[in-house]
């Protein structure tokens, strides 16, 4: 078998299944001059957030898709059209394709579970199929083992919809009951089972012992075995291995608990995408904000303007963002800049173009759909919407990263990031913590509490009594909630009982001076007074689990030509899986794979310490 049969990533594997599904479940043809079958899909929102990172509007049109409807939600018949359902087996939702059956919405219904289907529901879609004379019409069911988002060539999340379910603070409560705990762990399971079928491997399952990722590894490893035996239905074998290719080759999965690393997700962030996740609204790979956030504030009397919402996909196929999105912030700034002058350059020539195809006052949208055989436009036909797509990336950038900076400034961000980067590596602090949380001018309350906490677990000795009854004042008069700092003294407690704390390295930062030099005039990134820190490279605990294990001499399997993966139980964050993206980076040839059973920033993770907090 060939390497780059091997290297086929986990989205491009998920993106196959979903195409194959909406072919019918059969693959689809290349090249071929032959019209797509129209048909319509309908989805709940568990298959929304599944296809809506991997898939767009344009593609599912190729497809032959003309209608994607929510399966709750009003839709008409259309008596004539296949209907193919990309759904979780849950009651309601079976209810509902009981309906539609009595309701002859469609010509035929192909049913695709996002998670594998039980008997007894099947049942009862049969008996609605025999009671609607139906059964002819539905042609075909299917178990998709596909219930999880894949948002990265190397990154995945177990759910979405429902995250607090499964999140950390549902696994961490004090007063969980045994079932709760085991209706949890099953839920994880089912969707790292679907990952591992979707991306046709079987484990070697690592973990840490003693706490919830223990007790996942232990529940998946007894699934896959019990799917392995039954060698007549076995997911792991036929068709969907390509000719056993995965016999010698097996990933290494390694299951680390939220809990090996409670600084992390707290952190503040200099890398691009990260930063977006913590400041702005960034879910799915689609960026959401207020256009003209930041704007100069409307003349007194005046009606305040209306904001209009805009979103921005961050997608695989946009260069700037595949390249930048893991690079420190003011070298994106730097870069934005570059691109935009690059492009002012080349403005004269879109008028140009325009101006051959008669198109001066076009909607920029229109021209992208031209096509024109006359030698003249040919050329312009190619290259102005290529050019035009260039300038929308910039125009997306621009705002994104202008809508990140003012962030930086008015919360003095560097400060924050470069400060616990040193509390982290145990550095010397050139500023008292107390001088910061009570600067009215530094950050939020959220952002002071989000030091405070990072001190504190960073300490290796505790604050005395006195000490700390002085920071939580100078907290409570900065505005901040206290409940978070509850809930990490209990588990700091614990954690001393159980093990040694994290060790984040000891890296810091360099500040490489101010980053005051203004790129050019007219340049939209005046990056003044913010500290341009240069990262440097250093393992975060997660990173250094996995290092562990690959450097482990004792190891019966060679991980010299390897996929690894790692998955957080209780969730993850963008720092995390940037870590590990270079550290790949520099263990070249290893390919390693980041999950989490759901990601969050600061703000949200915060929220759930808060709530065991209140407790």
């Amino acid at each position: 078998p060939t390497t780059s049969k091997m290297a086929a990533s986990v989205r491009e594997k998920q993106t196959v299944a979903l195409k194959r599904m909406l072919n019918f479940n059969a693959p689809p043809l290349k090249n071929t001059a032959a019209e797509p079958v129209w048909k319509v899909l309908i989805y709940d929102r568990f298959g929304q957030d599944i296809i809506s990172p991997l898939l767009s509007v344009k593609e599912l049109r190729d497809m032959g898709i003309t209608l994607h409807l929510l399966l709750h939600s009003d839709r008409d018949p259309i008596p004539d059209v296949p209907a193919i359902y990309f759904i979780m087996p849950t009651e309601e939702n079976i209810d509902r394709i009981c309906q539609d059956l009595r309701n002859q919405l469609y010509e035929s219904y192909f049913l695709n579970f996002i998670s594998a289907i039980s008997r007894s529901k099947l049942e009862d879609i049969a008996s609605a199929a025999l009671a609607a004379n139906a059964v002819s019409q539905v042609t075909k069911v299917y178990d998709q083992y596909l219930n999880f988002i894949t948002l990265e060539d190397d990154m995945f999340v177990l759910c979405h919809q429902n995250k607090e379910l499964i999140s950390y603070h549902a696994i961490n409560r004090a007063d969980i009951q045994d079932t709760d705990m085991e209706a949890i762990m099953d839920t994880i399971v089912d969707s790292l089972f679907c990952f591992f079928v979707t991306l046709g491997a079987v484990p070697i399952i690592r973990c840490p012992r003693g706490n919830a990722a223990e007790m996942v590894a232990v529940k998946l490893d007894k699934k896959l075995r019990e799917n392995l035996r039954d060698a007549r239905n076995s997911l792991f074998t036929g068709d969907n291995m390509a000719t056993g290719q995965f016999s010698f080759q097996r990933p290494l999965f390694v299951l680390a608990d939220r809990n090996v690393d409670m600084a992390t997700p707290l952190h503040h962030t200099w890398t691009y995408q990260a930063l977006i996740h913590d400041v702005l609204d960034f879910q799915l790979n689609r960026v959401a904000m207020e256009e003209g956030a930041g704007a100069e504030p409307s003349p007194a009397g005046a009606r305040p303007k209306k904001k209009n919402r805009k979103t921005y996909d961050l997608t695989a196929a946009d260069r700037f963002w595949q390249k930048h999105k893991g690079s420190p912030f003011p070298e994106v700034a730097e870069s934005v800049q570059e691109e935009l002058d690059t492009y002012r350059a080349q403005e004269d020539e879109v008028k140009r173009l325009k101006s051959i195809m008669g198109l001066e006052g076009e909607d920029e949208g229109a021209i992208s759909m031209l096509s024109d055989n006359t030698a003249k436009l040919t050329s312009a036909v190619s290259s102005l919407p290529e050019l035009l797509e260039k300038k929308r990336l910039i125009d997306l950038h621009t705002n994104v990263a202008t809508a990140v900076l003012d962030h930086i400034k008015s919360r003095k961000l560097d400060v924050y990031f470069e400060y616990e980067e040193k509390l982290m590596s145990k550095s010397t602090l050139d500023k008292s913590l107390l001088d910061i949380i009570s600067d009215p001018d530094a950050g939020t309350p959220e952002d002071k509490m989000r030091l405070f906490l990072i001190y504190y677990i960073a300490a290796l000795q505790a604050p005395s009594e006195s000490d700390l009854e002085q920071y939580k004042t100078a907290l409570l008069d900065a505005g901040c909630d206290l409940s978070p700092l509850n809930y990490i003294k209990q588990w700091k407690a614990f954690t001393k009982m159980a093990a040694t704390p994290a060790n984040y390295g000891n890296s810091g930062v360099k500040p490489m001076g101010l980053f005051s030099r203004v790129m050019n005039t007219g340049s939209q990134f005046v990056m003044e007074g913010v500290k341009n820190l240069v990262l440097k490279q250093h393992n975060l605990p997660v990173t250094r689990i996995l290092d562990n294990l690959m450097e482990m001499k004792s190891n019966p399997v060679s991980f010299d030509h390897m996929t690894a993966i790692v998955f957080v139980v209780g969730g993850g964050n963008y720092i995390e899986y940037q870590n590990l993206v270079d550290y790949a980076k520099v263990k070249q040839g290893k390919k390693v794979v980041y999950g989490c059973s759901e990601l969050f920033n600061a703000a949200q993770f915060i929220k759930q310490l808060s709530q065991l907090g209140q407790k």
